[in-house]
């Protein structure tokens, strides 16, 4: 059993604080990085890139499926796990650190606790995981936390601020132009938080028309508002930097409804008891560690790493930080999502 919740509420709770509270904060686009490129999380890059297109939404109430690239085959594929030290592993164990970009804003994701200061939740113990599998047993104690905003996540992979990014990030046939992931830890999909009184949103219909919707810029949610069957609904966007910035304005009136991940839904929902998730998952969306296209040993360390988490953290690791507010989002018994292999 985890903590006691940090209820976030708008005059003065957590979600007020936390949404200002980033205090590594990367920098906007700059240079190109090792791999080339600039441009925020959403930039298009390569053949495989789609400008609307999200992770398996097609129409509004479509039954979600896995996204296929323009290859045909599943952007969750990835390397085969390896226990070998290449150029990117050595870099790390050289310099003594892992540094991570995560999120600081997701309760039991990524959330700083106000009664610790430390940054916890069910993507911390993955990166813990690694570190230790990377440094050795006191390998959680050499992470450098970045804190990021969503739509900073590749530019900060790309131009080598971050060893990788462990952030509820969704795999993609957009982003594998960009970066490399992992295999998939989790698989959440796009839905709807609203209040519990009075909601003016009922679902993915035309009570959207004319609605504020808000969803967070370089997120799948807003990738898949933007498509063409979301479009046609004519909600009207509230475009912010970070996730949690939506609760706050869904708290403050300033938004109708909010679209988000039902993962991240679950945490927001859990933070404020005046919210809820409703219908179902409008997409499939499968969660990686994010990296370096060049960090292939890498991309292989950590799928090693997540193939031993598997068999007994993850459960452990879901039950302290999940099993209370996502069960009945997904309508399945709780698992880590099967690796999927393209070698």
């Amino acid at each position: 059993m985890r903590r006691g919740r940090p209820w976030a509420v708008a005059a003065g709770g957590l979600a007020v604080t936390a949404a200002v509270l980033v205090s590594t904060v990367l920098p906007g686009n700059g240079p190109a990085g090792p791999t080339g490129g600039t441009g925020p999380d959403n930039a298009q890059h390569g053949p495989g890139a789609t400008s609307v297109r999200p992770a398996s939404a097609s129409e509004p109430g479509a039954e979600p499926k896995p996204e296929k690239c323009e290859d045909g085959h599943n952007p969750a594929e990835s390397l085969k796990p390896s226990g070998a030290s290449g150029d990117a592993v050595e870099r790390i164990k050289k310099k003594g650190k892992l540094v991570v970009g995560v999120d600081q804003n997701s309760y039991l994701w990524g959330y700083r606790d106000p009664a610790t200061g430390k940054i916890e939740g069910f993507d911390i113990d993955l990166v813990k995981a690694i570190a230790r599998d990377l440094l050795g047993g006191d390998g959680p104690e050499k992470i450098t936390y970045r804190t990021i905003p969503t739509d900073q996540r590749i530019p900060a992979i790309r131009k080598g601020d971050v060893d990788m990014v462990v952030r509820t990030m969704t795999i993609n046939c957009e982003r594998i132009d960009q970066v490399a992931f992992s295999t998939a830890y989790f698989e959440a999909g796009q839905q709807l938080l609203v209040p519990k009184k009075r909601a003016r949103v009922k679902g993915f219909d035309s009570s959207m028309r004319g609605k504020r919707v808000c969803y967070a810029s370089g997120s799948t949610a807003e990738k898949m508002m933007k498509s063409p069957g979301y479009a046609a609904l004519g909600a009207e966007p509230v475009v912010v930097p970070n996730q949690l910035d939506c609760l706050v304005r869904l708290q403050l009136g300033e938004a109708d409804a909010t679209v988000t991940d039902s993962a991240l839904g679950a945490g927001q929902a859990a933070q404020d008891p005046s919210v809820q998730l409703i219908g179902r998952p409008e997409t499939v969306e499968p969660y990686g560690v994010a990296m370096n296209l060049q960090d292939k040993d890498l991309v292989r360390r950590v799928n090693k790493v997540l193939k031993d988490y598997r068999k007994d953290k993850w459960k452990s690791s879901y039950d302290h930080w999940l099993a209370e507010d996502m069960m009945g989002t997904e309508g399945k018994k709780p698992a880590p999502p099967k690796p999927l292999y393209r070698d």
